[in-house]
C-alpha cells in the first residue's frame, strides 16, 4: 500500500533525473517499496529502455549501481506501445513515491498527511527554542525549520536531497526569515564541530542505524542542550519506539490532528 502522496500519472519519468546519488541506490538495492519486486524490476527496465537519457544519468550519478542498471535493463521485455511503456513509468514513479514528491516540494505541503495535518505547537511543548542556535537533520520541506525559525536564534537545516535545499532557501526568502541557513548533510555524518547546536532534532531521520546516527546527533549538540525526535501528524498508524526509550529519551504522546497515535521523544545531553 502507498503513502497516497502522489498521482504518479502526474509525474514524468523524468523526475529520477532530479535524484541524488544516495536515494538512486536505495532504489536499485530495494527494488522500491513495493512488496513485488519482480514487477519492479520488469517495469523499471522497460523504462529505462524507454528512456535512455535517465538510465545514462542513473548509472554515472550513482556508478556503484551500474551493473545492476544494466542488468534490470537488459533482462526487462522489449516494449513499443506507448500505453505499455508509460504504464510501466507510472509503477516505477510510484514505487518510490516518497523520492518522487521530493522532486516538486511545493506540493508537499498539501500531499503528505505529516505536514498538513501537524501544528507547529507540537515542537514548541517539547523545548523551549527562545533565543537558541537549532539543528534540524533532514530537514525535508521546512517543515520543523521554518517551525523552529518563529522562536529560534538560529535555525541551519542539513539537507541530502538538492531539490529540498533549494525549496527552502526559497520559502525562507519568500517569508522574510534571515535567521535560516540551509546545507548539504547526512545524520551520520554531520558538517559541524562538536558541541555547536541548544538543539538538535529531526522528524522521519533516526531509525536506520540507532546507534550511529544518535551518537552523531550527541556529538554536534552543546551540554546541556536537548535531542528531539518530532515526527508529523499521520493519517496511518504510528507506533511508540522502545529503541528510543531504551537509551535515555523522554516519550511525549498525544492523539493527532488525524485521531490516530503521535509518538515524539526528548533527551537532555548531560555534560
Amino acid at each position: 500500500m502507498g503513502l497516497g502522496w502522489i498521482n504518479p500519472e502526474e509525474y514524468s519519468f523524468n523526475s529520477f533525473l532530479l535524484m541524488e546519488r544516495f536515494q538512486i541506490r536505495l532504489i536499485m538495492r530495494s527494488g522500491g517499496w513495493r512488496n513485488d519486486k519482480a514487477e519492479w524490476r520488469r517495469c523499471m527496465g522497460v523504462a529505462l529502455n524507454a528512456n535512455p537519457a535517465v538510465r545514462w544519468f542513473l548509472e554515472r550519478k550513482c556508478p556503484e549501481c551500474v551493473d545492476f542498471v544494466r542488468d534490470v535493463a537488459e533482462s526487462a521485455p522489449a516494449l513499443a506501445d506507448p500505453a505499455e511503456i508509460r504504464k510501466a513509468e507510472v509503477y516505477a514513479l510510484a514505487s518510490a513515491e516518497d523520492f518522487v514528491v521530493y522532486t516538486t516540494p511545493e506540493v508537499m505541503a498539501e500531499k503528505c498527511d505529516f505536514i498538513r495535518g501537524w501544528s507547529a505547537e507540537r515542537l514548541y511543548a517539547l523545548v523551549g527554542l527562545a533565543g537558541k542556535t537549532v539543528l534540524d537533520i533532514g530537514a525535508g520541506s521546512g517543515r520543523l525549520t521554518f517551525a523552529a525559525a518563529e522562536k529560534a536564534a538560529w535555525v541551519y537545516a542539513s539537507e541530502p536531497v538538492d531539490t529540498l535545499r533549494e525549496f527552502m532557501r526559497g520559502e525562507a526568502a519568500r517569508r522574510g526569515l534571515q535567521n535560516i541557513r540551509v546545507l548539504d548533510g547526512y545524520v551520520t555524518e554531520l558538517p559541524f564541530p562538536d558541541g555547536t547546536f541548544d538543539v538538535v532534532m529531526s522528524g522521519h531521520v533516526v531509525g536506520d542505524d540507532w546507534d550511529t546516527e544518535i551518537a552523531e546527533m550527541t556529538r554536534v549538540c552543546k551540554p546541556g542542550g536537548w535531542l528531539l525526535d518530532c515526527p508529523g501528524d499521520s493519517a496511518g498508524d504510528m507506533r511508540p519506539k522502545p529503541e528510543l526509550i531504551s537509551r535515555g529519551w523522554e516519550e511525549v504522546y498525544y492523539v493527532g490532528s488525524f485521531g490516530k497515535d503521535v509518538y515524539t521523544y526528548r533527551k537532555r545531553v548531560h555534560p
